[in-house]
Formats: C-alpha cells, structure tokens, sequence
C-alpha cells in the first residue's frame, strides 16, 4: 500500500513526509483494518512532520480524522463492528482504564494515552488498523469528505467549547478561523451564541461572515463587544493577551491547540483580574467524541473542504502551514 512517513521532522520546505510503498497493517486480536476513504489534514500533523511535537514513533504515519471502511474485524472485537461498516478513527487510540483520570471520566488526561498519526501510524496512507474500542460511529447524511473534519477539528473545538463555558445566549471570540474554529462557529451558533471571530487571513474572515459570525477582524483586533467566552485556535502565544482582554468580567478564554508559542508576560489587573480565567484543552474523551457526533447528527455542519489525492499530502501540509486554506483540507485516498 502507499503511505506517507515522517522521514526527518523539520520545516515543510526541507520535505520531512515521504511517501514510500509498504505492507498492509495486520490489525491485533481487538482491532480493526480499514480501508481509508479520506483523511483530514490537521495542524497537529503539521507539529507532527515540523517537529514541534517530540516524536513519539520513528517514521510514523500522520493523520488522525479518518473516514474509511471496515475490511477486517480481529478476534476479539467481533461484536463492535463489522466488514463494510463506514467508522471514523480520530485523535485518541488509547487509555489505561486504571488511573485516577481514567475512573473520574478524564480519560483525555490518562499518562497512559496514545494517539494515532504519533504514536500509531494513521491515514496519510491507504489502510489504518485501530482499536475497535475507539473506533467511530458515524453520522449519516454526510459524504466521507465531510465527516473526516469531523474527527478531530470538530471533536477538539467541542471539548474547547465546553471548557470555555460560554453560557446560553452569550458572545463567544474565535481567534483563529481554520478547520476547528470553522466548525466550532457553527456548533456555537447552533446553540444560539453570537460569534465573532479574530484571524489574519482575508478568507478566512469572509468564511466567518459566510457561516454567520456577527463580526470578523484582524488577529488581534479587539471584538465589537465584550466576550464571555474565547478559544484561541491559532498556535500563536502573543494572541492570548489581546484574547484576555477582550473578555468580560467572568469570562474564559480556551486553549484548544496542542502546540503555543511562548506567552508574553501576563498584567494580573488587565488580563486576568475581575475572575477572567485562562484553561486548556487537552485532547477529548470518546464521550467528547460521542456527544459531538451525535449533535452533528442532529444539525448538519457545513464543512469546507479542500481537496487532495494522498499522493499530494505533502502539499497539503505546506498549504496548511503557509495559510492557504480556508476550512479544513482532506485527503483523498
């Protein structure tokens, strides 16, 4: 099969992705083989293949928002899925079930966790084995192109809403307007919030109005109003002070990447004081997973979808690094 590694982590222009020609994962006991339909292209695998994130495994395989089908089901997971079932593989491939986190519902937290397209190879290729334990059902009435987004940039942009604690009716700032913050804006405005988005790039800010964003402005503008709740998407850690600052007294500003440049030094009386609180994101529990799958089920999300053959992965990725893609790009495999 045909699939994309990691060859040496570093800038996209020194090519760090190969695509090389290897044998078909065999899936273990509890595991599932899928064959691949498409897979998105996320930051993360951008911090991936530049080597922000420490690599995790030699020459690994990135994508984690995969949509594919199922084509063999191991011996012990004969009863989750079967051959033909269409499932979606995210982010999170594992957890120990035993730690304090695992018991209180915090899975996401376990020291035990691992991730696919990092630690396990993922869907920059033809086939993708995962452990039916975290496999995906998946909503119904969106192609496979839609739903890969899904996977990650809507799983990681629900658990950033829910740790934002926008409350019912209020102003919600995205600062940042890619694959997550796309959707998330729809979620949002779903719920009856009022969205109004910070970003650099002139597409970007035309999608928000597009998607229904009440206002739509520089990165580091200030909003029109006051917020109650911010998520900053953007890896960028001389956005958070502008973010802060814009919030209302109360209000939450989320962290929702797994990479952030360094943060200039805080002001307690400007930033944080009058119970303004600062929180991250920390990948998703599969109830995170769940709970967002099934409201996409129930509302349908406009996801914008550049599209690539796998055999440009590595463009993909340049693309998604230098700014030119405005939603959430997918592979075509």
């Amino acid at each position: 099969m045909r699939a994309w590694r990691v060859r040496h982590p570093g800038p996209m222009e020194t090519g760090p992705l190969e695509c090389v020609t290897t044998e078909v994962p065999q899936p273990g006991p509890a595991e599932l083989l899928v064959a691949v339909h498409a897979c998105g292209v996320c930051r993360t695998d951008l911090h991936v293949a530049e080597g922000d994130l420490p690599v995790h495994r030699k020459h690994v395989t990135p994508g984690h928002e995969v949509v594919g089908e199922v084509v063999e089901v191991g011996s012990d997971a004969k009863d989750t899925f079967a051959v033909g079932d269409r499932v979606g593989i995210a982010w999170l491939r594992h957890t120990c079930g035993v730690c304090k986190y695992c018991r209180r519902g915090n899975e996401n937290l376990c020291p035990e966790s691992r991730y696919t397209g990092w630690d396990a190879d993922g869907g920059y290729a033809e086939f993708a084995t995962v452990p039916a334990a975290y496999a995906h059902a998946l909503p119904s009435g969106y192609s496979d192109t839609e739903l890969a987004p899904l996977l990650c940039a809507g799983i990681i942009g629900y658990r950033a809403l829910l740790r934002a604690e926008l409350p019912p009716g209020g102003r919600l700032g995205l600062y940042g307007f890619g694959g997550s913050a796309h959707i998330t804006a729809q979620v949002a405005l779903a719920q009856g919030a009022e969205v109004h988005v910070m970003t650099r790039g002139a597409r970007a800010r035309e999608l928000a109005l597009e998607l229904g964003a009440a206002s739509a402005q520089g990165a580091a503008d200030p909003p029109p109003v006051p917020l109650d709740a911010a998520i900053l998407f953007a890896p960028v850690g001389d956005l958070v002070l502008p973010a802060l600052q814009a919030l209302d007294r109360g209000g939450t500003l989320a962290i929702a990447g797994i990479h952030l440049s360094d943060i200039p030094t805080l002001n307690y009386q400007r930033h944080l004081f009058q119970e303004r609180q600062i929180r991250s994101v920390t990948s998703n529990t599969r109830s995170d997973a769940r709970a967002f799958l099934e409201f996409a089920g129930r509302h349908h999300i406009a996801v914008t979808t550049p599209e690539y053959p796998l055999a440009q992965a590595d463009r993909a990725l340049s693309d998604l690094s230098a700014g030119r893609i405005a939603g959430a790009a997918v592979l075509l495999v």
